[in-house]
């Protein structure tokens, strides 16, 4: 029998060049099955599973055939960092300081832990199982654990997860940026100014800065984009912690008889809640609290439970990194992870320590409350807003993956059709965000049934078919624990949907789910 060629080991083991038991804890003989003739025989007897074997492994003269998840890994290792760590940062940090002022500071801090390390296991399953089957592709992962309903359940998960987070992020592009430039120019909202009209503008950001870097070849190219999105979102968490020696607590609203009324601005002087029951001095408002339960502690779990939505990307941004192995990809996704942790809760802690209870879900429109002409918040709004654009692409590229694997799971890269998934996408996207505002509703049962699948229930049942009985019994440590984190995936997706169901039913309003 032929030995495999180095360059065949390589590709196999996912760019390692030494044994597998050093990385995986998986001997050789878990990776083929059966082996009769020296090549890999595929567990499904399918038409596809050729096809899909042939896009990991070369062809007899040694070269593989080219196919659109078929990139060279040329990312480097800080490149890959901001791309994995831009597709985690969401719009969702914009509320969690709310979401401190509704848990307390330890409670928050230890649930933001709890999340941030569940992440980081999540993804170590998902390379595990990636390294034992040589594929990088949460699709084809899902085809190699359950054949074809596995690959469409993954596609069909991804495709909706990331659909409704990019419309979320078109919403907020649509809503906020004539705000800011209204603010800016101080302009009449009653003015029929096209450059006020949110519809026109999220149409020219799609067009003119969205589009042209989704139609980037390799998410690798991104890099740069996505550290300039970070870079906006530290600019953002200085000004959160600048502000907070800057603005006294209490804090004086905003006088409704200045120059707002001009502009037509809402300033609001609504209080919580939970702070409408407490009457207490100016002293006790201004004293932040460890532990707080109320009754909106139960709504800011889901919250925490997906901050770190990423592991669409994690496979994309696997395959295109320089040198993959297993420990450089969890590496990769470590320090990303532990970054946004940094920033997440620092963004948190300085906005809640500035309002205290009195702080908003968006936090951005509680600084508006006592000057909406801050021009360094205007500056805040402005970058939040490039960071929201400019994280579109990286979450798009998932999707045009998984629809390439769902429709078109043999054909080559293609150009034209690598530009017409985008184009229909976006377009489909603007017109829901457009037209349909309100089915963003819709996509929060979306994103709270597919969020926990993507981060808990896939990549605990996809290891638990994945990795041979012989290596890893049932009843062996890892794969019980893999059990339980599926049970606590379903747990997180029941809790929620129930609340989600409780505020669409009470009138109060859908809950975004995902980012």
């Amino acid at each position: 029998m032929m030995e495999p060629s180095q360059s065949e080991m390589n590709i196999f083991s996912n760019g390692k060049n030494h044994d597998l038991v050093d990385d995986m804890g998986m001997p050789m003989k878990s990776m083929l099955d059966e082996e009769q003739n020296g090549t890999q025989t595929v567990r499904f007897d399918d038409p596809e599973g050729g096809q899909e074997s042939e896009e990991f492994l070369p062809s007899v003269d040694g070269k593989k055939p080219i196919r659109f998840t078929d990139f060279e890994g040329k990312t480097s290792f800080g490149m890959s960092i901001f791309n994995l760590g831009n597709a985690i940062m969401g719009s969702g940090i914009l509320g969690l300081a709310y979401a401190m002022a509704n848990t307390g500071i330890l409670l928050f801090l230890f649930l933001l832990t709890t999340v941030a390390a569940l992440s980081c296991y999540s993804i170590h399953l998902l390379l595990k199982s990636s390294g034992i089957v040589g594929i990088r592709a949460y699709e084809q992962l899902g085809y190699r654990a359950f054949g074809t309903p596995g690959k469409m359940a993954a596609g069909i998960a991804i495709t909706l997860q990331n659909i409704g987070a990019m419309s979320s992020y078109l919403y907020i592009v649509k809503s906020e940026l004539p705000l800011v430039i209204q603010s800016f120019l101080k302009a009449d909202t009653n003015a029929d100014l096209w450059y006020l009209n949110g519809n026109y503008l999220v149409i020219m950001v799609s067009a003119s800065v969205i589009l042209p870097l989704a139609l980037m070849k390799q998410l690798g190219y991104l890099g740069y984009t996505s550290g300039f999105s970070l870079s906006c979102m530290v600019f953002f968490l200085s000004a959160v912690i600048f502000k907070k020696f800057q603005i006294p607590c209490p804090f004086e609203e905003f006088s409704a008889n200045s120059t707002a009324a001009h502009i037509g601005l809402n300033v609001s002087s609504h209080i919580h809640e939970y702070n409408n029951d407490i009457h207490e001095d100016d002293d006790s408002l201004c004293t932040p609290r460890l532990f707080t339960i109320n009754s909106q502690t139960a709504y800011t779990i889901p919250i925490l439970a997906f901050a770190f939505v990423c592991h669409p990307e994690v496979l994309p941004i696997y395959t295109e990194l320089q040198n993959p192995t297993q420990k450089r990809m969890q590496r990769v996704s470590n320090i990303s992870i532990f970054i946004m942790y940094t920033m997440y809760f620092l963004a948190a802690l300085f906005g809640y320590l500035t309002f205290y209870g009195n702080v908003e879900p968006e936090l951005l429109h509680t600084y508006s409350r006592i000057d909406p002409y801050d021009t360094l918040i205007l500056c805040v709004r402005v970058a939040v807003l490039t960071a929201v654009t400019l994280t579109v692409p990286i979450v798009l590229f998932p999707v045009r993956r998984a629809i390439q694997h769902m429709l078109f799971p043999t054909k080559s890269f293609n150009w034209l059709r690598h530009i017409a998934i985008a184009l229909i996408l976006l377009t489909l996207i603007n017109m829901l965000v457009i037209f349909a505002p309100n089915i963003l509703g819709i996509f929060g049962i979306i994103g709270a049934t597919s969020a926990p699948c993507l981060i808990f229930i896939f990549p605990a049942v996809f290891y638990l078919r994945i990795v041979p009985k012989e290596d890893e019994p049932l009843n062996s440590t890892t794969k019980i624990v893999a059990i339980c984190f599926a049970v606590l995936g379903v747990s997180f997706m029941v809790m929620s949907l129930s609340f989600i169901i409780i505020d669409w039913t009470s009138g109060a309003g859908l809950a975004a789910g995902g980012h």
